[in-house]
């Protein structure tokens, strides 16, 4: 389940609604899937056949045209990372940069976990929104932000987009914003 930690003050804020509230008050959504209905051998699986990627995508099919209905989501993806990714030093270097999007970044985590780091406001600053298996958050558009993973380095989500090329990243320069 996600924990979130406002950087300004190492306040750690825990618990699915406690969590829903505080970035919704921010302006982030958060929901939690179900977990349990993704089989066991999915859940601890980082690199994962097209097949094995349509299954994720099936057992969450009811979920993913909900939100996607809600939103205005077009289409959506599966991303798998891990040490094994080809190339995970260059990505993470790349998601690992202030940004903002033209569109929502929405995740749906079903395996590992990482890190959302989210400019909450000017007053409250960063915070960290730690995701993991269930957790589903959609950072704004125009909001600065960025991805990490966690030190596990293995994570699995569902990804959706309204432009059907996927997001574009636009790089934001902030000074307030400390690694």
């Amino acid at each position: 389940m996600a924990q979130i930690r406002i950087r300004n003050t190492n306040e750690t804020i825990t618990g699915v609604e406690k969590i829903r509230e505080y970035l919704n008050s921010v302006g982030v959504l958060y929901e939690h899937w179900e977990g349990d209905k993704l089989p066991a051998v999915l859940k601890d699986k980082f690199i994962l056949s097209d097949e094995e990627k349509q299954q994720i995508l099936s057992v969450y099919d009811e979920e993913i045209r909900d939100l996607a209905s809600r939103r205005g989501y077009l289409t959506w993806d599966i991303v798998a990372l891990s040490d094994a990714t080809p190339n995970i030093e260059e990505l993470l270097k790349k998601f690992e940069q202030v940004h903002t999007h033209t569109e929502d970044e929405v995740r749906a985590i079903t395996a590992g976990e990482g890190y959302f780091i989210i400019k909450a406001s000017e007053e409250i600053g960063y915070i960290d929104v730690l995701v993991e298996l269930g957790d589903v958050i959609s950072v704004p558009e125009n909001i600065p932000h960025f991805f990490t993973l966690t030190d596990k380095r293995q994570i699995v989500a569902v990804r959706l987009f309204i432009e059907t090329e996927g997001w574009i990243a636009h790089p934001f320069e902030d000074p307030a914003f400390v690694k």
